[in-house]
């Protein structure tokens, strides 16, 4: 083979493999650009069990992002628009969360956006 044919050979599979990492992801909304970037980091990772889900919680006019963990004893993370990580609500040993969550209203909207279908 050419230098050539082998370099278009490399442009083309690295083209097909960038791609395939672009493809729009099926969420049920518009949500901000981190947390979309920290969807498509759980998509490059094995599949956990249970499947890694995102919903989105709003109340007093905040919109928040709870990750779920891939491990019954592992942390549930709560994040904000911009990816600061709020707390962790729920999981862990205990499974009542780190305790550093401010106290939730019980009329919280919570919508899943994102579920692993893999």
């Amino acid at each position: 083979m050419t230098r050539l044919t082998i370099l278009i050979t490399l442009i083309t599979i690295g083209s097909i493999l960038t791609c395939s990492s672009c493809k729009k992801l099926d969420l049920q909304m518009d949500v901000p650009n981190c947390i979309e970037r920290k969807i498509r980091k759980i998509r490059k990772e094995p599949v956990r069990n249970p499947p890694a889900e995102v919903w989105q919680w709003k109340f007093d006019d905040n919109t928040y992002y709870y990750f779920t963990s891939d491990c019954c004893d592992a942390f549930n993370y709560l994040y904000d628009e911009k990816c600061n990580q709020i707390c962790a609500p729920d999981g862990g040993f205990s499974g009542v969360g780190d305790g550093n969550c401010p106290t939730f209203p019980n009329d919280i909207e919570k919508q899943l956006i994102w579920k692993d279908d893999r």
